[in-house]
């Protein structure tokens, strides 16, 4: 039997960046994990950046950390890949600098050229322009049908930007850019040049497609090379080594992005296997054969990491980004660890501060006492997508207390995510088990509540939190053979927690969660009122 490998796998998140080092061998093995925050750079007009020097400082940080921890020497390091964000825009100049901070997935700032370009016309579908929306359909088997999807953040910089946009040389996703960075080589993941939505899919007929690239003002200069996740990027050059603390030459796999690779780290393998994803935002995806969309509920399916395979998603802005809003805004102040007599604050890790929360929840009833929150606090996607949609508590009576709004943020998560299971289910069958991963996996409420309010078994895998992270680690296993085939993927990841719906709570939570979807269709006029930015 052949020793264990070890390989290093990279989880950049919205607003921290993951670094894990794993053993590959007849299992997958967590020894190691460091995890380094960053900010989020949000602006007034619907902007949300990030630095892209904080990434690879993370990155560098990560690294040096896990290898000390474990004391692992770095010529033990046979790979790394990556499991990033999606739907960013990193435009790079002819050296691979950003031009521009990086525009992440939340980024809304084209609201206002995608309602002109997009909606405008004589026959419309949805609301949209009829010859763009179907020819992007046929063609790439879904549509950049929001003012988020980065066709739209590449041509406001182009309108807005024009001088940043004259320095750029190559359109990159977060993977992209740093796997360019650790290798000086450019491309692009499949899964990352299908959420372009000027990518052809059509079998056989996969590359850039001119006549999306023209009807959308695309230069085609400005794409780059389509490889596989599962391909090499490439290795690491001297520059990349020194400030990893790796080994010069060391095998860099493509890796993907997040929703490409949690399914793999959530073994959820098979086809219409679905999964739930509570991070900083949220989705629910379902494995797929074939190409599928859903315009009325923004529902598309986007290329796998596994050859021949899609990911059926609807996705959520904010999901766990909610729980740390309650963190600092409800939960500090009621638990009172947030100021001591003096005034001063208190510092507290978020382990136990997340661990005193959740037995707070624990101890209000199924239903908040009738209060209901709308997790949409920086717009909304699937069902219904709204960039102008924010959170809310309703229903708020004079009994209502911090603890019941706590409890109310964490049903109002699992009701958002009800309503986009419902909404994927209608081209899928009906899944009786439902693998929760992500952050908010880890929280035994919430993960009970999830099975109250969708009815469904809930499986936990274990370190549900890495489960991007061991997607990108069986990447790198499978490039490297030491994992012979796909088929056998799903087979790394075991389960850590079962938890079975409770039929007491069920009556409660089906009359809230209609009550739930009727208040965004009712309040929707008033969202934009409020929030969609001037012409």
């Amino acid at each position: 039997m052949n020793p264990p490998i070890l390989v290093v796998a990279y989880d950049i998140g919205t607003t921290s960046a993951k670094t894990c080092l794993f053993s590959l061998g007849t299992t997958l093995e967590l020894l190691e994990t460091h995890v380094v925050g960053y900010p989020l750079l949000t602006t007034a007009d619907g902007g949300a950046e990030q630095r892209a020097d904080d990434w690879w400082a993370a990155m560098c940080e990560g690294t040096r950390e896990v290898l000390a921890l474990s004391k692992t020497a770095p010529e033990q390091i046979v790979a790394i890949s990556f499991c990033c964000q999606m739907q960013a825009l990193v435009l790079v100049d002819d050296t691979g600098t950003p031009v521009r901070n990086p525009m992440g997935y939340m980024d809304g700032r084209a609201a206002a050229l995608f309602r002109k370009e997009l909606t405008r016309g004589f026959l419309k579908i949805e609301g949209m322009n009829a010859r763009k929306l179907l020819s992007s359909l046929y063609i790439t088997g879904g549509a950049a049908a929001t003012a988020k999807d980065p066709l739209w953040k590449y041509r406001w910089v182009k309108q807005e930007e024009p001088e940043a946009f004259s320095r750029a040389s190559t359109w990159l996703d977060v993977r992209d850019y740093l796997a360019l960075r650790c290798t000086g080589n450019t491309a692009m993941t499949r899964d990352s040049a299908h959420l372009t939505f000027i990518y052809d899919t059509r079998p056989g007929k996969e590359g850039w497609s001119r006549t999306l690239c023209r009807m959308f003002e695309v230069d085609t200069a400005h794409l780059p090379k389509v490889q596989s996740g599962l391909e090499r990027a490439g290795t690491l050059t001297r520059k990349a080594a020194d400030g990893l603390g790796l080994k010069t030459g060391t095998k860099v796999f493509g890796g993907g992005g997040d929703i490409s690779l949690i399914p793999i780290g959530s073994g959820c393998t098979e086809r219409w296997d679905t999964h739930v994803y509570v991070g900083t935002s949220g989705w629910v995806v379902a494995n797929a054969d074939r190409r599928m969309v859903d315009l009325k509920n923004f529902l598309a399916s986007i290329s796998g990491a596994m050859p021949g395979t899609y990911n059926y998603v609807g996705e959520q802005e904010t999901s766990g980004l909610c729980l740390q809003w309650v963190r600092d805004h409800l939960a500090l102040d009621e638990i009172g660890v947030y100021l001591n007599g003096d005034d001063a604050p208190v510092s507290y890790d978020d382990d136990r501060l997340y661990d005193l929360m959740n037995r707070t929840v624990a101890e209000i009833p199924a239903g908040s006492g009738g209060v209901i929150f709308t997790p949409w606090l920086q717009g909304n996607r699937s069902p219904r997508e709204d960039p102008c949609a924010r959170g809310m508590f309703f229903n708020i009576g004079l009994n209502t207390g911090k603890r019941a709004l706590i409890r109310a943020v964490l049903e109002g998560i699992a009701f958002h995510k009800r309503w986009i299971l419902e909404a994927v289910e209608r081209k899928i069958p009906k899944r009786k088990s439902l693998r929760l991963v992500g952050g908010g996996a880890k929280s035994a409420v919430l993960c009970q509540i999830m099975a109250d309010i969708t009815g469904r078994r809930i499986e936990v895998p274990y370190d549900p939190q890495n489960v991007g992270a061991a997607g990108a680690a069986i990447i790198c296993g499978l490039g490297l053979g030491v994992i012979p085939s796909t088929d056998i993927a799903g087979g790394f990841i075991r389960i850590g927690a079962r938890y079975e719906p409770d039929p007491g709570n069920r009556e409660v939570y089906d009359r809230m969660f209609r009550v739930f979807k009727g208040l965004y269709g009712r309040n929707k006029r008033f969202f934009r009122v409020l929030n969609q930015p001037s012409p």
